[in-house]
């Protein structure tokens, strides 16, 4: 067995029922560039193959484990209290890492000691089955590189593709690890690292093939349904310092648009007014606030907050611009809610 002194890198993979994929995954590992490393492979009760095909790689770099409850939340915490090294790289089971990828990503954690997690841009495969609304996902999370990009627009999406962060495993127990609940539990880790001020950011560069599929949980579990997100989001963003002792303006008065930011609402923050470029709109109330145009912002001499609900992303940019021109700074006077 590989000694914990060799052990640069942790990979924690948990596996289900993953025999389709499991070797493309782990020759794509065993490949890289940096070859000290090890494999957690937690298996989460596979019915199939997966196990056997992991066993069969005559390597001690990998160390299968049985997960100690089903379900991705155990498997992923079981495999972490597993890992040797403090720099952890996730993996999933169906995806392919770039040869360089964990060099990469051991080398900038390494050198950047204020450094919690850092992540890598993805592309999404097979191409020819990503639908618009996922590509349109992948080109807005591959664009949201820096620090200051993921605290000003975590509310928006998961900034991060899971399988291709790594981080300090250390900092993420002292955080919680990851928790169970309905809710993504990815996404939820990185809210909990964001409130703790804990720097993250993303390489500029491909390092990870992100596979579609129809199986993958986040299209079969409640947990990471819209309804899911939108609970989560609010849930943080209530406790968010940005937002203490101003006035808070909410964008989009539709009804879609309503029924998203009742979730902030129910967790106690309650609008001054709406903002909407409908006519029609002007003057409703909602929730005890009236309904405004947009030059309604330009007439205060104290700034409100405003957390930007428009979802489409050509009309999202087209609010973006008109408060950026209007002299609200994203992250200090507004903050974009998917």
């Amino acid at each position: 067995m590989t000694s914990s002194a060799n052990v640069r890198v942790s990979v924690l993979m948990p596996v289900f029922n993953a025999q389709a994929t499991l070797n493309e995954c782990l020759d794509s590992i065993f490949s890289q560039s940096l070859q000290s490393f090890e494999i957690i492979a937690v298996d989460d009760f596979s019915t199939d193959g997966s196990v056997a095909i992991m066993e069969s790689y005559d390597d001690p770099r990998i160390r299968v484990i049985e997960s100690k409850e089903k379900g991705i939340v155990s498997a992923l915490n079981t495999g972490l209290v597993n890992c040797r090294s403090n720099y952890v790289a996730r993996m999933d089971a169906d995806d392919v890492m770039y040869v360089n990828r964990l060099e990469k990503q051991y080398d900038v954690m390494r050198s950047d000691l204020d450094l919690t997690l850092c992540a890598t841009q993805v592309r999404k495969f097979p191409e020819e089955i990503i639908q618009a609304g996922y590509a349109e996902y992948i080109r807005w999370q591959n664009a949201c590189l820096t620090p200051q990009d993921i605290n000003n627009q975590i509310y928006i999406e998961s900034p991060f593709a899971h399988p291709s962060v790594m981080f300090r495993k250390d900092r993420v127990i002292e955080s919680g690890a990851y928790k169970d609940g309905e809710f993504p539990e990815d996404y939820e880790l990185w809210f909990r690292l964001f409130h703790a001020q804990h720097k993250m950011m993303k390489f500029e560069e491909v390092l990870l093939d992100w596979r579609e599929s129809d199986n993958r949980l986040s299209r079969t579990s409640s947990r990471y349904s819209n309804l899911a997100f939108e609970k989560l989001r609010a849930e943080y963003l209530v406790k968010d310092k940005r937002l203490q002792g101003r006035n808070i303006v909410f964008w989009g008065a539709g009804r879609k648009t309503r029924q998203r930011a009742r979730h902030l609402i129910d967790n106690g923050v309650r609008p001054s007014a709406w903002i909407d470029i409908d006519t029609k709109k002007t003057g409703n109330e909602y929730h005890g606030a009236k309904t405004y145009m947009p030059d309604w912002l330009q007439c205060h001499d104290e700034k409100p907050f405003v957390l930007n609900y428009v979802r489409n992303h050509g009309a999202r940019a087209h609010c973006q611009k008109y408060l950026e021109d209007a002299g609200y700074v994203m992250g200090e006077d507004y903050l974009d809610v998917a």
